[in-house]
Order: C-alpha cells, then structure tokens, then sequence
C-alpha cells in the first residue's frame, strides 16, 4: 500500500497542502492539482492509483471529471461541502468509490483511502467467476455474458463481481454496501447500481439478479 499514487485534485491551497501532507506522511506518492483540467492532464501523465476529487471546482467540477474518466478504472474519492443524500447518490453512480464531507479528520481520510485501495486490490485479485452464461475476469476486469463483451463502471464491476462470488446466496444491502462501497449507508446506491446491471445484463438473457424483498439480492442460475 505504501508506494500507491494519489492524486489530490482540490482549489482551496490551505486544505490541498493538507491533505498530501498527511498522505505522504502515510508512505504514499502524492501530486496535487487545482483545477479539472490539470486532473484530466494529470491523469494522462501520472496514471495515479486512486484520487481524491473535490466536487466543486473551478471550470470542469469534480463530477464531469469522473464522468470523464470512467472507462480508466482509477477509484475515486469525492471531497465536498454538500450534504446531500442526492449528491452522495449522483457521486457514486458516476463511478466514485466514496465521499467525504467537509469539514473532515484527515486521519479519516486517509483511513478511506486504505480502504477504497484495498477493495479495487480485492476485485482485481484474479480469477474468472462464471454463472451460467455470464463470465467476469477479474484480473482483466472483463465481463461477457454469451461471449458478449459487457462495459461496466468499476462499482458496478465490483458489484458484479461480489455476487457472483457469492451465487445463489441473498446478500443484504447492508453487506452489498460494506464490501462494495466499504461504510453502511445510503441503500439506495445499492437498488440503483442493482438496476444498472439488470440493464446491462437482462437483454443479454434471462434475468440474473433477484431480489429477496425486504432483504437484498442474489445471484442466481436460470
């Protein structure tokens, strides 16, 4: 964990200081920058392990650029002032992996970082999981259903990639959210993300998932 790349995208100078301070001191290699375009630029030069978003930027906000790298499979922590169960939804739908609230304990922080790092480390562990014609490489973060390729965002992958570990077993929301997204909030991520697979994956054959009312979803053979 300790030679992991962060990146830390933030306006505010004071607090970007900061937090690469305290990542650093945590054994980590830390570049920061002010702006969604230099994160984007970054991105493109330094290929970091996870970074750590502030929402509100000048120009391209944090969210555009999630949007934006989606297809990179870089995890994402979202830094903002917003205290919103609708922002915290729309960040993590976008692809973020978590989101803090300011103002917060870097100690926390860096906690989450360690944690967000060791889940993407845990989903691209190798292996291929299978259940009847779906198939998920986790060391190529690859999923074919019928031999069809299926996109997914890093969440939905991890997702996927825990029930499937987990066939015909009902898995709460609870443990959907603590082993996916690592904190116990906000289940409703957990129905919109389940949603999105059922709509990358249903039209492919017959349903999959299913939801055990009241309590969570499983993944099932037909």
């Amino acid at each position: 964990m300790t030679e992991k790349a962060i990146l830390v995208v933030e306006d505010e100078p004071h607090l970007r200081d900061i937090v690469e301070l305290a990542l650093r001191f945590h054994g980590f290699r830390v570049s920061g920058v002010a702006t969604g375009e230099q994160a984007l630029a970054e991105v493109e030069r330094s290929q970091p392990d996870l970074i750590v978003l502030d929402v509100m930027l000048p120009g391209i906000d944090g969210f555009e650029v999630c949007r934006r790298l989606a297809d990179r499979h870089i995890p994402v922590i979202f830094l903002t002032a917003r205290d919103t169960t609708a922002d915290t939804v729309h960040g993590l739908t976008l692809g973020g992996d978590d989101y803090v609230t300011k103002p917060f304990s870097v100690e926390a922080l860096v906690a989450r970082v360690r944690a967000v790092l060791r889940r993407t480390e845990r989903a691209s562990g190798g292996g291929v999981l299978r259940v009847a014609d779906l198939e998920l490489d986790e060391s190529r973060w690859e999923v074919r259903r019928g031999g069809k390729p299926v996109e997914l965002s890093p969440t939905e992958f991890r997702l996927l990639a825990f029930l499937m570990a987990h066939p015909d077993r009902v898995l709460t929301k609870r443990q959907l959210l603590e082993h996916v997204w690592g904190y116990g909030g906000q289940s409703q991520v957990v129905e919109t993300y389940i949603s999105y697979l059922r709509r990358k994956l249903d039209p492919l054959g017959e349903p999959l998932i299913h939801t055990q009312r009241g309590v969570g979803y499983a993944i099932r053979h037909p």
